[in-house]
């Protein structure tokens, strides 16, 4: 294949770009619209008990989850007052007649409690009301049901009280907001860091112009793609950050690469036809080998049951894949048409610094080795104090409108779990009025349960407090179709001891209504943090062996990708350690602009790893590629660990430093997750180019010696056979495992 590219971008350069120039406006009308297709939504687990409970009390009790709040706040009086009930009913009432509203509460239609102190729909001084409405169909459709009554709540307003709305789809609607204007923000931010950058680098206005048209035709075929895919799925709207950031980077990645090698080649003296032949096989052949660990990585995500996870699947292996036929296809025609005016320049890989760095760790690999690894485990340290749950409206940046109101729900309200836990009975009796009792009862022993709502009432401390009869109906549709309860916490949402409650309630050995399930925003927070649990060792097996099989493939030996892998594990502990550190525990939340929770989301560590590992994974590529190649032509492992670092440090440091600038443009988000993601990979890729490649890399090889390239007798002959090689392979003597010798440290 690598031949026929060679002729393609030889011959017919031309028409390569002539093609390219062709495609380029069909991609971008095609993919320019993908904003108004991809979701706000897909944190729901797949096939969940809390989903099948959501729609369980959506199809058969008109009920479900507060997804949308307004708190309303009165100018002068309180909540009982005459003028004040009247307006409340008739704006509750509006709110229900809207088409994508299941259903619409207030204090007003519930009543007054005989024990106030206790609910959730009214402050403590009775100057302010909520009015909570379930929402109907999946996130998109209700974020656009919240974007109607949020202009009900703007035209419709009352001179009794001033109006801000909060809850699940509001908090979502704004967030997706949100995002889109950040990536329009660091978009606008990187473009101008990274050019400049790229002319410090390539030293050239041509050279550094590649990858910026590398670059464009990526995006824009990755949004293409995933405007495809999301006919068929769902893909999620953060799923851009992800598009722009990777193509990006991996442009600039693949581009450094195959130019640095390109001007290696013409500096030889070889013709033009003769260095981009070379070029391709060689730097070619390593952008290939560095897609498949990359795409290798993100596709290990689909074995999560969240369309949230696997979006970024689908966009990252777009990317790769993208960025891949960019490189291998219009580069080299580039690379053609420019010729001898790309800049030749000449490298003394050994004497370069890089080179230079290399020799300096191969002489004392041991301690090298041993302080860098010690520096690695102490900053990951705080990821053994991970505390991973869902967040919640302070994802948002201060003075948002979402997060002002849920600030209030803190401040003015006795706690704000007005949506509390859903317990479906689906064998219940509803006439059963003792056995429901007593499944009340059960419940309301629990630890951190105070209230809970039924059929018969609300009941606190065994005590009914006597709910008017037509709101008790709502949690009975009839005698066939069971019942289900209302639990409320006396913890706030986000509080673990709340998810232990779902746990515990799961786990309720009662004798009434056969099988229950437990449903709520809550239970769907326990639901995802057990699914990815559940699904993670899966997804590190499938990384771990794909990678060592592709590096195998690419280097014969079984002790370079083991250790490939280990110093990616080391890594990247690190880097979670400075996560954790940072976004759970609060440091630097001021510098950062965000507000630590105590919490790290979920998905985010998940998601950051597969990103991190294939990235990590493409700088460790670079590397092995270019020592195997030195190695195999002479056979001594310090002079091609020295030659390849020199020769592949400056590409491996130059693309980390932009591809940080990329990430560190998305940190200037206001919403926390984005923020996140951008600080935490850049936090990885400088950690991963600066001191792993940098020392771990050629500490490790040189203790390892001519092992680093020992494999199994038939494994040795099944790579001669069938591995893949830029040249034909070259016979050495069979490497056998042996000690460090004495005196290397």
């Amino acid at each position: 294949m690598l031949r026929w590219l060679i002729r393609l971008a030889s011959a017919h350069h031309r028409r390569v770009l002539i093609g390219a120039l062709v495609l380029l406006p069909v991609l971008a009308v095609i993919g320019g619209g993908v904003e108004e297709q991809l979701s706000v939504g897909g944190f729901v687990v797949d096939d969940s008990e809390s989903a099948r409970g959501e729609e369980i009390l959506e199809d058969t009790f008109d009920a479900g989850s507060a997804d949308w709040v307004a708190i309303l706040s009165f100018r002068d009086g309180t909540v009982r007052s005459d003028e004040i009930t009247a307006a409340g009913l008739a704006f509750t009432e509006e709110v229900g007649a809207d088409p994508g509203v299941t259903e619409a509460l207030s204090f007003w239609t519930l009543g007054e409690f005989n024990i106030t102190e206790v609910s959730p729909l009214q402050s403590v001084d009775g100057k302010h009301a909520v009015v909570a409405a379930s929402l109907a169909g999946d996130e998109d459709e209700q974020r656009e049901t919240a974007v109607r009554l949020e202009q009900l709540l703007d035209e419709g307003g009352s001179e009794l009280w001033t109006a801000s709305a909060t809850g699940p789809a509001e908090i979502s609607r704004q967030a997706r907001e949100g995002a889109e204007e950040d990536l329009l923000r660091s978009e606008l931010i990187a473009a101008p860091l990274t050019l400049i950058a790229l002319l410090l680098v390539f030293r050239g206005i041509r050279p550094a112009a590649l990858p910026l048209a590398v670059a464009i035709f990526t995006v824009l075929g990755t949004f293409t793609a995933l405007s495809i895919i999301a006919r068929l799925t769902t893909v999620s709207v953060f799923a851009l950050n992800l598009t722009t950031a990777l193509g990006l980077g991996l442009s600039i990645d693949y581009c450094l690469l195959m130019v640095a090698r390109f001007r290696e080649e013409l500096a030889k003296g070889r013709s033009v036809d003769g260095a981009l032949s070379h070029t391709v096989q060689t730097a070619g052949r390593t952008v290939l080998y560095s897609g498949a660990t990359v795409a290798t990585s993100l596709l290990a995500l689909l074995v999560f049951p969240v369309a949230y996870l696997r979006s970024f699947a689908y966009a990252g292996v777009a990317v790769v894949l993208v960025a891949c036929a960019a490189s291998v296809v219009i580069l080299p025609a580039l690379l053609a048409w420019i010729g001898e005016r790309i800049g030749v320049r000449e490298l003394d890989a050994e004497q370069s610094f890089w080179g230079r760095q290399a020799r300096r760790v191969i002489r004392h690999p041991t301690w090298w080795a041993t302080a860098v690894a010690l520096v690695l485990v102490v900053v990951g340290l705080p990821f053994l104090g991970l505390d991973a749950g869902r967040i919640d409206d302070r994802v948002l940046p201060e003075g948002n409108s979402a997060r002002v109101a849920t600030d209030q729900l803190r401040d003015d309200f006795a706690f704000r779990n007005f949506n509390g836990i859903g317990v479906i009975a689906s064998d219940a009796d509803p006439t059963d009025e003792a056995g429901l009792r007593e499944f009340t009862d059960e419940i309301l022993a629990l630890d951190s349960v105070i209230r809970v709502d039924t059929p018969l009432g609300a009941f606190y401390q065994n005590d009914n407090a006597g709910r008017p009869r037509a709101f008790n109906e709502r949690f009975s549709a009839g005698a066939d179709d069971g019942v289900w309860v209302q639990v409320i916490s006396a913890r706030d949402p986000d509080d673990p001891r709340t998810e232990q409650l779902v746990r515990d309630l799961r786990e309720l050995d009662t004798e009434y209504g056969g099988d229950l399930i437990v449903t709520g925003a809550v239970a769907a927070v326990v639901d995802a943090v057990d699914a990815v649990e559940s699904r993670l060792p899966s997804a590190l097996v499938i990384i771990a062996i794909v990678t060592l099989v592709v590096l195998f493939m690419m280097t014969g030996s079984v002790v370079v990708p083991l250790k490939a892998v280990v110093l990616n594990l080391l890594s990247l502990t690190a880097t979670f350690g400075a996560l954790v550190w940072i976004f759970q525990d609060g440091n630097f939340s001021g510098f950062l602009d965000f507000t630590a929770t105590g919490r790290v989301d979920v998905f985010t560590p998940i998601l950051m790893f597969c990103i991190a590992f294939g990235l990590s994974m493409d700088y460790e590529v670079f590397l092995l590629s270019r020592i195997k190649e030195e190695y195999d032509l002479t056979g001594d492992n310090d002079h091609a660990i020295v030659a390849g670092i020199g020769s592949t440090g400056r590409i491996v440091t130059a693309a980390a430093v932009l591809l940080a600038i990329v990430f560190l443009s998305i940190a200037t988000s206001g919403v926390t997750v984005v923020k996140m993601f951008g600080v935490g990979l850049t936090i990885a890729v400088m950690v991963d180019a600066f001191l792993v490649r940098a020392t771990l890399t050629p500490a490790l090889m040189k203790l390892a010696g001519r092992a680093n390239w020992w494999a199994p007798a038939p494994l040795r002959r099944f790579h001669l056979r069938w591995g893949l090689w830029e040249n034909e392979p070259v016979s050495l003597p069979e490497p056998e495992p042996q000690p460090a010798t004495a005196g290397q440290d």
